[in-house]
């Protein structure tokens, strides 16, 4: 049986005349979990993750070359654990708050992730995205280029290595997953509970880590926890910047900033392969996703189907996306 609420298609007529304020209310509808699909989503995330795993565990005593591929492969269900674990932190999978909490935390011992820490600074994100002068959290170094210009020859060089497409996607991944998740960056002086997420997870990542450890031993992390993760993580990165980073994008000043249009105008819809939509939990629809965070992820395209602008609106193809890596 079809959701209520996805029975009828709305008039489109004047979707393109819709100011991007009533496109938010418009989108209330669609911000209704369905239990069922989200166990389903996180069942056929979580079972194949763990039996890919320990098939390359198992895999390390017959080819190390065929556990790593393995490992690699196992990098697209983690990218997807991370996407559940980005909409519990937005409340969109359960009609329980503390439900998705702790569900997030658990998974954000997978994804060297401390979910408390994560959600304040990803709120934080969506709360200034497109504004230049709240940089900080949550997003890329990006400078104006009259700020570029100001910098000295040092400053200058280390702002082009930094946006530098092997430095942002090679080594910033390791940094953010492996360095800078162990403490509570952006919240270090924001109360007991920010460092208690990062410890707590540190703690629990080291008992799991031990354990592997001691079960299988040092090559049981090189060939098969640290591939898995790397990758997942420099796709992360990847996905979070061609959502922001790309020609078209809007940035405006605090006096002219608007929440709902820095939502529409600053954040792409990447049109990504069937393949492609399924790994990342459809966080390509970014565009939606700003104008109405609660949206489940598996309803995303229900949006687009309802509405011609908003899947036109800010279209990013594969292709497209390649060459954000440029600016």
């Amino acid at each position: 049986m079809r959701h209520p609420t996805s029975m009828t298609k709305p008039d489109t007529t004047t979707q393109p005349k819709r100011e991007a304020s009533e496109w938010t209310r418009l989108m209330a509808r669609y911000c209704t979990p369905n239990t069922a699909r989200s166990l389903f989503e996180l069942f056929v995330t979580v079972v194949p993750f763990v039996a890919i795993w320990a098939v390359a565990w198992w895999m390390l005593s017959v080819s190390t070359v065929l556990a790593v591929i393995l490992a690699l492969g196992n990098a697209a269900f983690l990218v997807r654990l991370f996407m559940i674990q980005h909409d519990r932190g937005h409340g969109s999978l359960f009609r329980s708050r503390r439900c998705c909490d702790w569900l997030g935390r658990a998974l954000g011992v997978v994804t060297l992730t401390p979910y408390d820490v994560w959600r304040k600074n990803h709120s934080i994100h969506h709360a200034t995205t497109g504004n230049p002068d709240r940089r900080g959290i949550g997003d890329l170094p990006t400078l104006t280029i009259k700020e570029y210009r100001e910098k000295g020859w040092i400053g200058r060089s280390l702002y082009r290595i930094v946006r530098n497409p092997v430095f942002l996607f090679g080594v910033v991944p390791f940094y953010t997953f492996f360095i800078q998740n162990r403490l509570p960056v952006g919240l270090m002086r924001s109360g007991w509970r920010y460092w208690l997420s990062a410890l707590a997870t540190n703690a629990a990542i080291a008992t799991v880590l031990a354990t592997l450890v001691w079960l299988g031993g040092w090559h049981v992390l090189v060939f098969v926890f640290l591939p898995t993760m790397l990758l997942a993580a420099m796709a992360g990165m990847w996905f979070f910047y061609v959502q922001h980073q790309f020609e078209e994008t809007s940035w405006q000043r605090d006096e002219d900033w608007n929440i709902h249009e820095a939502a529409l105008e600053g954040s792409s819809h990447y049109a990504l392969p069937g393949v492609l939509r399924w790994i990342t939990g459809k966080i390509g629809v970014h565009h939606v996703h700003h104008l109405a965070s609660r949206i489940p992820f598996y309803r995303l395209p229900e949006v687009l189907r309802d509405y011609d602008a908003l899947a036109d609106a800010r279209r990013l193809t594969l292709r497209d996306s390649l060459r954000c890596a440029a600016q």
